[in-house]
């Protein structure tokens, strides 16, 4: 049984796709700092599959931060010393707001692209080169043809997305620069992750007045928030407002497993692929399946468009689909009835 490791493991995406490995058997390491997380995602997980105190060899918790390099390095001794190295990495952590990396960039560089050099350095020390990234369509910017390709023009518009590009831009010279050929990467570009796991026990878990749609929008339904605020109805799309392709978190998650597997299954390489359904959704279209699926009324208002965003975000996911031998299987309606069970349940998160 293979280990892999986790960063941001006890994230949004993180959780849901340790459900993903878990199903399939894998052991992991599931490592987090739970500075924007909390460690509560984890037991939730192991209810999930009823795991207890002696079912310590599928899953193990490491808190710290992956800028800690005495630290990581210890993270990889521990599995060895177990018999069960780390063959894999599915890399998560880091900051992910677009707004938040405009006020304060250096927190972003620092925690995203520092983060990340640590990394590879003690995965290159540990001979573990076998990395799934996740990163982000920001890295597109604005001035795109939709659906986008992954050899479309790669422009990100904030902070966020400039790290992204960076990180992808390390990992290219790493494995270019490879003599021995023994990198195989895998970097996932994601459009919008929405929704939660069946069972309404893990979920997205904002600390904060969420910036994207979706936990507002259930933040409305629960009553938390008065009305959702719809920035632009003027965009060139079919209703106005901005369009977007959402994707169901475990349909995300499941595309880290299989893109994973493809790496340790195929020969040494690098790929870039967007992960997304392919189906452009506006916020108005997205609003209304809400409110049928879950028998509701989301008040809304419109203001002005806010500066960085785009009309719309399509994914071209045929690389995708036919790569790694995945495809997004959960609708809309899922995603809505999924996402507003998490929040009926955990109104206040874990």
């Amino acid at each position: 049984m293979r280990s892999i490791l986790l960063t941001g493991g006890n994230g949004y995406i993180g959780t849901h796709t340790c459900v993903s490995f878990l199903k399939k058997n894998y052991k992991i390491i599931v490592l987090d700092s739970n500075v924007n997380s909390s460690p509560i995602s984890l037991k939730r997980v192991k209810e999930i599959f009823k795991l207890r105190k002696n079912s310590q060899e599928n899953i193990i918790f490491e808190k710290g931060d992956i800028r800690n390099e005495i630290f990581l390095r210890n993270v990889f001794i521990n599995a060895i010393k177990r018999n069960s190295p780390i063959k894999a990495v599915v890399h998560f952590a880091g900051l992910k707001s677009v707004k938040d990396s405009v006020i304060d960039p250096l927190s972003y560089w620092d925690s995203n692209l520092f983060g990340a050099l640590c990394l590879l350095k003690v995965m290159n020390k540990y001979k573990c080169k076998t990395i799934v990234f996740s990163s982000s369509a920001a890295i597109y910017g604005k001035n795109i043809k939709n659906p986008i390709e992954e050899i479309s023009l790669i422009k990100p518009i904030s902070p966020y997305g400039d790290t992204k590009v960076a990180v992808e831009k390390i990992l290219e010279n790493l494995f270019l620069s490879d003599t021995k050929h023994e990198w195989r990467i895998a970097n996932l570009r994601y459009f919008n992750p929405i929704g939660a796991h069946h069972t309404g026990l893990i979920g997205e878990n904002p600390y904060d007045v969420p910036s994207n749609i979706f936990p507002y929008i259930c933040g409305v339904a629960i009553g938390k928030y008065k009305k959702l605020n719809i920035f632009g109805n003027d965009w060139p799309t079919k209703d106005g407002t901005g369009v977007r392709d959402y994707i169901h978190v475990m349909d995300l998650a499941d595309s880290h497993l299989s893109a994973m597997e493809f790496l340790l299954n195929n020969e040494p390489q690098i790929i870039n692929l967007n992960i997304g359904t392919g189906i452009g959704t506006s916020v108005l279209e997205l609003v209304k399946i809400f409110e049928k699926v879950n028998n509701c009324i989301i008040p809304f208002d419109f203001y002005d468009r806010r500066l960085g965003d785009v009309a719309q975000l399509i994914a071209n996911n045929k690389n995708a689909i036919y790569k790694l031998n995945w495809k997004p299987k959960k609708s809309l309606e899922d995603m809505c009835r999924d996402g507003w069970k998490w929040k009926k349940l955990n109104p206040n998160g874990y």
